[in-house]
């Protein structure tokens, strides 16, 4: 056998084992644990998962879980402390989620799914670095709930060479293949859709992370269906400033993070002398923008799925429903809100049955890679 029928007959052998290693009539129970970076709290999602030929789930129970004050300014500051300072926080901070994963489970008398499968808190993400940090032990969690814990799902693949985000598009494409592109307006808005058969994802604009703060100075923790923004006046100067950002002249979108909020989208912001109105209601325009003019070009005329907080700004979704070419769905309450936690329900699971949950397509990582360091308790 020569060298190349040698690696085509071992690439089949390991697809054919990847194909079959999940058995028909397959049943799990996981808890997905979600932190986003617009600090609005920590989602829990409990959910059954079920392998027929194809996936499909049934959620069971959600929760949100507020950040006191206290947690707020721990994890907003966190990237500020020492190592060992930090290296303290996460271990609490895995304390902090598997109490909440026992009274979500305890209060709601639900039963004991076999794992919970946490993101963590990002604290640092610098994939050019070879950098990502997400805090809130796995040990810890599966310390505290008696319960296998599947955590870090970023690490491996920036290790291959990847961004290390997003990781929500194997969950897009198994369990929400009936729509042409799903869009998340969390912390950061991401889009994942499928090009020329391959899944594609990356991050397109701030969302939460910038809208919320000014939200803040007026007073209110978010801007509730958008009313503040609606109330401003739309600032073209701004506009045309924050369109401009080198980032989205880029083919290859980076993975975004506060490092580059900070850096490159905020001090344009704070730099205009305008009422803190009149800049919501233009960053309004500039993410219903760039959004509009991702999924104009991607899923044109499609079904485009909306998720996150930001769904939830009626504004927006009138601004981008304007811009956009395809149909805008925006479903009920529990998908908007829990469908992140969903997924990494999901990785959890796909990571314990050693079925890819990571896509080099768009992470741009060497291959492809089963991700996540699987934590069992020690009591």
């Amino acid at each position: 056998m020569n060298g190349k029928c040698k690696a085509l007959h071992l690439f089949i052998l390991n697809l054919t084992k990847q194909i079959i290693q999940v058995e028909t009539g397959f049943r799990t129970l996981a808890v997905g644990v979600m932190s986003g970076t617009s600090l609005d709290g920590l989602d829990l999602c409990l959910v059954e998962f079920s392998f027929d030929r194809t996936w499909s789930f049934n959620i069971l129970a959600t929760r949100c879980v507020s950040y006191s004050q206290e947690w707020q300014s721990k994890l907003s500051s966190a990237h500020q402390l020492s190592i060992e300072s930090r290296s303290m926080l996460h271990v609490e901070f895995g304390q902090l989620i598997g109490a909440e994963v026992n009274s979500f489970l305890q209060e709601g008398k639900l039963p004991k799914p076999q794992m919970v499968c946490s993101h963590g808190h990002t604290v640092f993400h610098q994939p050019e670095n070879g950098i990502t940090v997400q805090i809130g032990s796995g040990q810890s969690i599966a310390d505290c709930t008696g319960i296998t814990c599947v955590s870090d799902f970023r690490s491996l693949d920036v290790l291959l060479g990847g961004q290390g985000a997003p990781l929500v598009p194997i969950g897009d494409e198994l369990l929400f293949g009936e729509y042409d592109a799903c869009l998340n307006l969390g912390g950061f808005s991401n889009i994942s859709f499928k090009k020329n058969g391959i899944r594609k994802a990356f991050d397109i604009c701030p969302m939460n992370i910038a809208l919320n703060p000014l939200s803040n100075q007026l007073g209110f923790e978010f801007d509730k269906n958008g009313k503040l923004a609606r109330s401003g006046k739309l600032n073209e100067e701004l506009l045309f400033k924050l369109n401009a950002l080198e980032l989205y002249g880029k083919r290859e979108r980076p993975s975004l993070a506060r490092e580059w909020l900070e850096r490159a989208f905020s001090p344009i912001v704070e730099l205009s002398d305008l009422p803190v109105e009149d800049k919501l209601r233009t960053l309004v325009e500039h993410a219903a923008f760039q959004i509009a003019s991702v999924i104009n070009l991607n899923a044109p005329e499609g079904l485009v799925l909306l998720s996150g907080g930001g769904a939830k700004n009626v504004f927006l979704v009138e601004r981008l429903r304007k811009l956009s070419h395809s149909e805008i769905v925006v479903p009920v309450d529990e998908t908007i809100d829990f469908k992140e936690a969903l997924i990494f329900a999901f990785l959890g699971v796909l990571r314990t049955e050693n079925q890819t949950n990571v896509l080099q397509s768009v992470t741009g990582a060497k291959r492809d890679s089963c991700s996540g360091v699987i934590h069992f308790p020690r009591t």
